[in-house]
């Protein structure tokens, strides 16, 4: 088995990025650029994956850890010739290594592999691709009659009818490092860039009489790279239709694949239903037949099979259990449970609390820190006061409980079994099973009063 170690560059500053974030930590559906490269870096279980970084070097090593990672740092980025002589240290004497690039998120482990297994021991390989418009790219050049790869000419230093070519390089290449150790240290920087192109290691192979071999990626987004936000953010949307296509392919149905965004991972079962302008952020899992409203939200959910979630609806942190109904317009906060059958109405927010099966809440309410037990009723605009300025309390209330519409419930409190509290009420104390507990001032008419009006200037 050949002996692989992977290089990622990811050391540019990105200035056309206009952010003090470093280039290759913006985020492509949820995930920084470069961990995007890594987790399919690490598919092809590789014996070491080197990372070059520079600017923003410490940033970078802060947010993406790994046992299996190795950093090498590029004080001055002076090509990518260069910047791959910073790793040359970590690479083994035999084998080979893979190139990637830390801003090109999107190539599929599937072409890595191709590139890799179709390339004989002492050939070096890379991945190029014919574009319509090559403008900016290097050029892949070859021999008029054998048809093989001679040089890469960059765009600034390239001949008019070089730059004609419509195959370009995509940086991604495969050498064995007994080449690459020779070569790293002989190329030069004798360009219109004053830069050491990795590139000029492909004339030193034709020079030598090493085969260069070429394969292309199987979609023209795997070798978009991301130099600026409106890039970004078209690769975004080619991202995105693609994890929408799979959904549909797995039997999702989505009302329109164009306006979904999955920061994530998405876990579907059969007869899911999503309506558009939903977000899933971090791992959602949504069983049989969950419907998903318009405008939606989810972050690290599992919501189980038949429940609805209405539109404008934010879950987070949190499991919707079977045939529950949820919105519109709510608000699950972490820590949430709910059980079966669970109604939680328009503008009602729960925090860290566990309903119990067939319990509702449906208008304008705040449950936090609370465990509910079966078939209660909330009313509406009942607050669980659970805040003392300085801790959390907790409220019960038990089966069967039905809460009258505006109520403050003090924690900690416990609302016994079969009670009933009258609309209205502030109830500090716990209350007796099965008894009516209101508080309420007298009300008082006063017959002599009357209404301001205003005053004529």
């Amino acid at each position: 088995m050949l002996k692989l170690n992977v290089v990622i560059l990811a050391a540019g500053a990105g200035k056309r990025m206009q952010s003090s974030i470093p280039k290759v930590m913006h985020t492509l559906g949820g995930i920084p650029l470069l961990m995007h490269v890594i987790n399919t870096a690490r598919l092809l279980k590789p014996d070491r994956i080197c990372v070059v970084i520079g600017h923003g070097g410490d940033l970078i090593r802060q947010s993406i850890v790994g046992a299996d990672l190795v950093w090498a740092k590029q004080e001055h980025q002076l090509g990518t010739g260069h910047a791959v002589m910073q790793a040359q240290s970590y690479l083994d004497k035999e084998g080979a290594t893979l190139i990637l690039y830390g801003d090109v998120p999107l190539v599929s482990l599937d072409t890595l592999q191709r590139l890799i297994t179709s390339t004989q021991e002492k050939h070096c390989a890379l991945l190029s691709a014919f574009v319509e418009n090559p403008s900016g790219y290097g050029r892949i050049v070859r021999n008029s009659e054998t048809k093989a790869i001679t040089m890469i000419v960059e765009q600034k230093d390239a001949t008019l009818d070089q730059q004609n070519i419509c195959e370009i390089n995509t940086g991604i290449m495969l050498v064995p490092n007994a080449y690459l150790h020779q070569w790293l240290p002989r190329i030069g920087n004798s360009n219109a860039q004053c830069e050491y192109y990795l590139t000029d290691i492909i004339a030193m192979a034709v020079k030598e009489g090493i085969p260069v071999d070429s394969k292309q990626p199987d979609n023209y987004w795997e070798i978009i790279g991301v130099n600026n936000k409106r890039q970004l953010a078209e690769l975004e949307r080619i991202f995105q239709l693609e994890r929408a296509n799979k959904l549909m392919e797995q039997g999702v149905y989505l009302v329109d694949p164009a306006r979904i965004d999955i920061r994530g991972e998405l876990i579907c079962g059969l007869e899911v239903e999503i309506d558009v302008n939903c977000v899933f952020e971090g791992i959602v899992n949504l069983h049989n037949n969950v419907r998903i409203g318009p405008n939606c939200i989810l972050k690290n959910v599992v919501v189980d099979e038949g429940a609805i979630i209405a539109p404008y609806s934010l879950i987070e942190d949190a499991k919707i259990g079977a045939k529950c109904r949820i919105g519109p317009y709510a608000r699950i906060r972490p820590g949430t449970r709910l059980l079966e059958e669970v109604h939680i109405g328009n503008f009602v927010e729960v925090k860290n609390s566990q309903i119990a099966r067939r319990s509702k809440a449906n208008h304008l309410s705040y449950i936090g820190d609370s465990i509910i037990g079966e078939n209660v009723n909330i009313g509406a605009g009942t607050i669980t006061c659970n805040y003392d300025g300085v801790n959390k309390h907790q409220t019960i209330i038990e089966d069967d409980v039905f809460v009258g519409s505006d109520t403050q419930l003090v924690a900690p409190i416990r609302i016994s079994k079969g009670s009933t509290i009258g609309a209205g009420s502030t109830i500090t104390k716990d209350t007796p099973e099965g008894a009516l507990t209101l508080s309420r001032a007298r009300q008082i008419s006063y017959f002599e009063w009357k209404r301001p009006t205003k005053t004529k200037s």
